[in-house]
């Protein structure tokens, strides 16, 4: 099955909590597609690593934080399920 929808708005809303990666929801993408999702995971946390926040701003710095931890997770599924599958990434 085809990505539906741009793959980086997919990786922000894994991001921000809407969308989560599972063995189930990947085995319905092709490789192709799962190197497709794997780079927009890591261009999205390239961008959110990138957010400067005050350390004043505890609300902010817990939120930045806990998206970075939602792409890591999903990162560690991905990978884990490609070299379950033997899919070279």
């Amino acid at each position: 099955m085809a990505i539906s929808g741009n793959p980086k708005k997919m990786a922000q809303d894994v991001a921000d909590g809407y969308y989560s990666l599972s063995p189930p929801v990947l085995k319905k993408y092709t490789p192709a597609d799962l190197k497709i999702i794997l780079s927009n995971l890591t261009l999205v946390q390239r961008e959110i690593r990138q957010i400067q926040v005050p350390l004043e701003e505890v609300q902010l710095l817990k939120a930045k934080n806990m998206q970075i931890s939602r792409i890591n997770q999903a990162l560690v599924v991905l990978r884990s399920y490609c070299k379950k599958m033997r899919i070279p990434l």
